[in-house]
């Protein structure tokens, strides 16, 4: 029987991933000068002020205030008339040390014994429906959002963009579980204050259709007849968006979990991902399985599959590997054969989860909006500079775990063609 599917995103502008960039951007420059840091640091940001707190082991002294402050800048929230502007508002600290009690169950003297950095469960899933193995419905909102974002800073076609913005998307599945059409699209932005509100909405939701949505579809050649005439737009359905970012809502790290992934589809462990070093196995090891599942999806296993990997705090081994490919396997086996060949082909202890995917690296302030799964992998050069006036270059690789680089040998451990 058909159905409708529903996924939203929020903009880099929106308070909580306000606050998901400031602490992984204190993650990036943590580990840009000292690569074994052991970093767990969370955000608030509200009206005027922004609190940093956490735990760190580090050799690195870092300016937290101004890292903040440079993050503020760049999303654009630098006018006072926000209530929230990266020269003015108050940062406080409160960083302290990390726990030696936590530590002792993760460093070890062999690092391949390095225990998990916590107990849990984490899962990765992927799935045919797109190019980059991810929901429909999370990728279109993403991109809604990508353009608006795009479109505030070009300042051209739209002017009086501001930059808390949030998008959802509603998709008719048909009994095969291929989407068939966009039944509803939801746009609420920031915006300047107009003259008369009833003028407001109608440019408003013209400027999203004529404009916004014509640039979102040119992406997807693939599924622009899902565009229909029939589409519901509801842009800004509560009328007035002046008061938004955290002038409007108090942001903080790690509540977007359901954006950073895949827009509720599959499962979620719980964990969230920005803030924390990779260690961490609610960050490391969601990558390391959205890594298995699109690689098992990318070889022609499946067409849609989940993975989850579950770990004891301290404890290098993982408690076990679950995978559901939803009756989607095109081998001969069941699901928990296929795990124990997966289980035999990705080491999921954490020191080689890190190994593998390179995640000591400064890589992950562009995790912290618009998703952190399908993405594109690239090789950029980050700069980062010490309060002392030390700077430093580093050649990183982003989004690894969306690489395809273990397709052959999948093929080969299942006998695919």
């Amino acid at each position: 029987m058909p159905y409708l599917f529903t996924s939203e995103s929020v903009s880099e502008g929106h308070p909580d991933k306000i606050a998901d960039q400031i602490s992984d951007a204190l993650i990036d420059n943590f580990l840009a000068f000292d690569a074994q840091s052991k970093v767990a640091c969370e955000t608030l940001v509200t009206t005027g002020q922004v609190v940093l707190a956490g735990e760190v082991k580090s050799k690195a002294y870092l300016d937290v205030q101004e890292i903040a402050r440079e993050v503020i800048r760049k999303i654009g929230y630098t006018k006072s008339e926000y209530m929230f502007e990266a020269s003015s508002c108050g940062v406080l600290s409160a960083i302290h040390e990390q726990s030696s009690d936590i530590n002792q169950g993760v460093d070890r003297t062999k690092k391949e014994d390095q225990g998990a950095g916590d107990q849990g469960m984490m899962f990765g899933y992927a799935t045919n429906e797109t190019e980059d193995y991810m929901p429909l419905a999370l990728d279109i909102a993403h991109k809604l959002l990508i353009e608006l974002a795009s479109l505030r800073r070009e300042g051209k076609k739209i002017e009086y963009l501001r930059p808390d913005a949030k998008s959802q998307v509603t998709l008719e599945y048909d009994d095969n579980n291929k989407p068939v059409r966009i039944d509803a699209i939801v746009v609420s932005t920031q915006h300047d204050d107009f003259d008369s509100e009833s003028k407001m909405a109608k440019k408003i939701r013209e400027d999203v259709i004529n404009i916004l949505i014509p640039r979102v579809k040119a992406k997807y050649k693939k599924y622009a007849h899902l565009f229909n005439d029939k589409i519901k737009y509801h842009v800004n359905p509560t009328g007035k968006f002046v008061i938004g970012g955290p002038h409007g809502d108090t942001g903080l790290t790690g509540r977007k979990i359901i954006v950073d992934t895949y827009g509720g589809k599959g499962a979620h462990g719980g964990g969230a991902f920005s803030g924390k070093d990779p260690s961490k196995v609610d960050r490391s090891a969601a990558y390391a399985t959205r890594h298995i599942a699109k690689n098992l999806v990318a070889a022609g296993l499946c067409d849609e599959v989940l993975v989850q990997v579950s770990y004891a705090i301290g404890v290098a081994q993982p408690m076990g590997l679950y995978i559901n490919t939803y009756g989607t396997a095109k081998v001969e086996l069941t699901d928990g054969e296929i795990a124990k060949r997966v289980s035999q082909i990705f080491d999921m202890r954490p020191y080689f989860i890190e190994q593998r995917l390179k995640l000591r690296n400064p890589i992950y302030s562009e995790t912290a909006a618009y998703g952190h799964m399908g993405r594109q992998p690239e090789v950029v050069e980050k700069t980062f500079t010490a309060p002392d006036g030390k700077t430093i270059k580093k050649k990183v690789e982003l989004f690894t775990w969306e690489k395809l680089d273990y397709v052959r040998k999948i093929k080969q451990a299942f006998g695919i063609r």
